[in-house]
């Protein structure tokens, strides 16, 4: 039976794999592949898919929205206030114009940072892409630099160091492990930012490498693509200070309450950051909006797909570490050498991979394994980084959510837009890992 249920298992997690490589989509693909470790590991369906429990579907799915249904929400609406009003294209705009669009290299570095001061603000990686992505197709075609490398500063931007790794971001994946930690947002704050030094170094390197070699190859603009999408439209567009005063008032305030707040303060001032954040929106951006009530409903509505396509990844992963069949894998990455460092980095990778989120994998293992490692004597700050950042590894697999849909903006695909992302995305995200393990261990 528990070779069989292994196997259930596995087959399970290929079978979600392909399917959302086939284009179906997650609210189908995960209640079917659960079905087959259920069955395969021959355990009740019904309860398995209806039940309320932490490691039944349904009951998985259900916990994680009540849990972080406010920070998806909340993170939406400013989203959809930032882009509406055009404060995203106008941050982008201003930085592209200090750095200049007539070196290669340089316009990639700036929409680098256009992704990380988007992210780090608050806006989620998936608006970031709609915001980022047309900006950047002019400048690559300018440039006749070959479309598919959009894909190195996007991802370095938006899904290494403002995701798991920097002290303060109100990325979700900072937020879970706080709730069974006792943690903040600035958690292990001095090993994070070298990791973060690290990751981006890391990034920046083999985002030069990569595109000598494409330049070396003679690729153009449309090598690997056939031409899709339209430039940008002119409009008017809020000031620059006015654009960026909410992402950085989102950034202060984590920062601050995180550190010099009470215990309540400090478990809370993600809300209260997005909302001050919002608030501020509304007002800077009134002019500039022609219909605030449509954008918020909007923004309201826009958090629906991410927090269910999130929460049915969670589910499914819930469900895999409750399979008998999952035991002998967890035990073998338990007992694993190396301590219990290695042990959290690979567990987390690994969920990461099977669901296709770094989030949904923080919301499987840390209420099961927390106090697993608590035991062991880590550190909670220590925990919390490691685990964000070994989520990080394999946050951008094929039947990921977040692949998906920047296959989707850009018109790649999974041939010839998938490889270099999930390099520089896994590539920093691991020598971020062996920093903060190092670092860490030395002052934990």
């Amino acid at each position: 039976m528990s070779l069989l249920g292994t196997i259930g298992v596995l087959v399970g997690i290929v079978l979600i794999i392909l399917l959302s490589a086939k284009g179906i989509h997650i609210t189908i693909a995960a209640p079917i592949a659960t079905i087959v470790i259920l069955l395969m590991n021959q355990m009740d369906i019904m309860e398995g898919m209806l039940g309320t429990g932490a490691t039944n579907f349904m009951g998985s799915l259900g916990n994680y929205v009540m849990n972080y249904f406010a920070i998806f929400l909340l993170g939406s609406i400013l989203a959809k206030l930032m882009e509406k009003s055009g404060a995203t294209v106008a941050i982008a705009d201003t930085i592209l114009s200090k750095i200049g669009s007539d070196n290669p290299y340089l316009v990639m570095v700036a929409i680098f940072v256009i992704s990380v001061i988007l992210t780090y603000g608050g806006i989620s990686l998936f608006v970031c892409m709609f915001a980022v992505i047309p900006l950047a197709r002019p400048l690559f075609k300018k440039l006749n630099v070959s479309w598919h490398l959009i894909q190195l500063p996007v991802w370095l931007g938006i899904a290494t160091i403002t995701m798991t790794m920097l002290p303060g971001t109100p990325a979700i994946q900072n937020v879970i492990p706080m709730k069974y930690l006792g943690t903040t947002l600035t958690a292990a704050s001095v090993p994070s930012i070298l990791a973060s030094l690290g990751a981006v170094a890391f990034g920046l390197v083999y985002m030069k490498i990569t595109l000598n070699r494409s330049i070396a190859k003679g690729d153009q603009y449309d090598t690997y693509i056939e031409e899709k999408g339209a430039d940008i439209i002119d409009r008017e567009l809020p000031p620059f200070i006015s654009s960026i005063i909410p992402l950085l008032v989102v950034v202060i305030l984590a920062i601050g309450g995180s550190t010099f707040g009470n215990e309540y303060i400090q478990s809370n001032i993600i809300y209260f950051a997005l909302l001050i954040g919002i608030i501020l929106s509304i007002i800077l951006f009134r002019n500039f909006i022609p219909n605030m009530g449509a954008t918020l409903s909007e923004g309201g509505l826009g958090s629906i797909g991410p927090i269910f396509a999130t929460s049915l990844a969670v589910a499914f992963g819930a469900v895999v570490m409750g399979a008998p069949g999952f035991q002998a894998i967890s035990d073998m990455i338990l007992k694993m050498p190396g301590g219990p460092l290695i042990s959290l980095t690979v567990l987390t990778a690994l969920m990461s991979g099977i669901t296709g989120s770094s989030s949904g994998a923080l919301g499987i293992v840390m209420p099961t394994y927390a106090e697993h490692y608590l035991a062991a004597g880590l550190a909670p700050q220590l925990i919390h980084r490691v685990a964000a950042i070994g989520s990080n590894i394999l946050t951008v697999p094929p039947h990921g959510g977040a692949m998906i849909t920047f296959l989707a903006i850009s018109g790649l695909n999974h041939k010839n837009g998938f490889k270099e992302g999930f390099i520089i995305v896994t590539g920093a995200a691991i020598v971020a890992q062996i920093i903060m393990i190092v670092v860490g261990g030395i002052m934990f």
